[in-house]
């Protein structure tokens, strides 16, 4: 019967007329030809919801699945969570000993979900990403890629012998660099509560054995997040921005590191604006010294001839 019904089902068109113009009724299940009228099948599945919902807060609200699968998470958000409500069904307090009783269960279940020391690692590792990815403002497409990375670096047996802190800081400042989103080692330490020396070993460390390929760090990107700590205007900004752009075509930022030139291309752009900033606070906003600005100061003054007033366009 379910190889006639398979045989049916696959069935495009009436064998009786050969009409293409199928009816589909899911309130009786039938499948019928709007020429002929020939029951074709009497059992249809609807696999979509059984209710009707017209805008996106309404059809968020009568969703009765959970969450979707997520690296994040160190079971993927495929286990069950007992929640901490003390009523039952129909709103009644639950008596003492069953109240006792379901925080037995709730502590063993949470015990049984991490019973293997791989999945207790994960979801140590999980949770401090976590903790970063909100003390860092990062995005969740950025946690999830972070997660699989480490996810990666567990498989490849990588963390033994390593700060689980540490390896997920590097997952994290490895997916900040793929997507090109403006977050510092130092930054990335800091929240970690590690040493730089220790997160850049292991960064290192998981470029070298997951042959992962990163993008060549834009120092444009970190233009926002050194004016907006100083206190610099949007125009001083995009000049700056401009003057980026212009040393990437004449390829002087080839080799250079990306925060010093940026912190230059603002400090030159604020001269040309008459806007007040020193070079010790772009310097402290950018976590360079001030030789080094001065340093790139002077390279993009005289390879692109410019000159600290009036303002430059290019």
């Amino acid at each position: 019967m379910q190889k006639g019904e398979t045989r049916e089902r696959k069935v495009d068109k009436c064998i009786e007329c050969g009409s293409t113009s199928l009816i589909h009724d899911y309130d009786t299940g039938e499948t019928v030809c709007a020429n002929c009228g020939l029951v074709l099948h009497e059992q249809v599945i609807d696999k979509g919801p059984e209710w009707r919902a017209f805008t996106p807060r309404e059809r968020d609200s009568r969703s009765r699945v959970g969450m979707p699968t997520s690296y994040s998470v160190f079971d993927k958000g495929l286990s069950t969570t007992m929640g901490r409500v003390d009523r039952d069904a129909f709103g009644r307090k639950l008596p003492l000993e069953t109240r006792l009783q379901m925080y037995r269960l709730r502590k063993w279940q949470i015990r049984l979900r991490a019973h293997s020391s791989g999945e207790r690692n994960l979801a140590h590792a999980m949770s401090e990403l976590d903790r970063l990815s909100d003390k860092l403002y990062t995005h969740g497409p950025i946690k999830e890629n972070a997660a699989v990375i480490y996810r990666k670096a567990l498989d490849n047996d990588l963390v033994r012998g390593r700060s689980i802190a540490a390896i997920a800081a590097a997952a994290l400042y490895a997916a900040c660099r793929n997507s090109e989103t403006p977050r510092t080692l130092r930054e990335i330490a800091e929240a970690s509560l590690l040493k730089e020396k220790e997160v850049a070993s292991c960064y290192r460390l998981l470029l070298r054995r997951l042959g992962i390929q990163m993008p060549i760090a834009d120092p444009i990107i970190y233009i926002s997040m050194i004016g907006e700590r100083v206190g610099i205007t949007g125009q001083t900004q995009g000049l700056a921005v401009r003057i980026l752009r212009e040393a990437k075509k004449r390829r002087i930022a080839s080799g250079k590191d990306p925060m010093g030139l940026a912190a230059a291309a603002l400090y030159i752009a604020c001269l040309q604006s008459n806007q007040k900033k020193t070079q010790k606070d772009i310097a402290e906003a950018a976590g360079v010294t001030e030789v080094t600005i001065r340093n790139r100061y002077k390279t993009l003054k005289r390879q692109l001839c410019l000159e600290p007033a009036p303002a430059i366009t290019f």
